[in-house]
């Protein structure tokens, strides 16, 4: 990691992009709380799609959303982030 000095003289970790080994895509990440939810529950991923079965799981047994509508969809693929 690069360390760098901020304006009053202490070191402030600046964090790295990792790459995985595949292709330099990064991971996939997405927490419930990034949507509205009060739920501590996180999701990472290879891929955009992997990420969204594993949040479409897990909405329908812990939040019961057995349908997820456009609506939501939209705002859980804006709220995901690369890490």
């Amino acid at each position: 990691m690069h360390q760098s000095a901020d304006c009053r003289g202490t070191v402030v970790e600046e964090r790295a992009r990792i790459y995985d080994e595949k292709g330099g895509q990064m991971a996939k990440v997405l927490e419930c709380s990034d949507v509205g939810f009060d739920c501590g529950f996180q999701a990472r991923a290879d891929t955009e799609e992997e990420l969204m079965k594993k949040v479409a799981e897990h909405a329908a047994e812990v939040h019961d959303m057995k349908e997820i509508s456009e609506e939501v969809v939209a705002k859980v693929k804006a709220a995901i982030r690369d890490e």
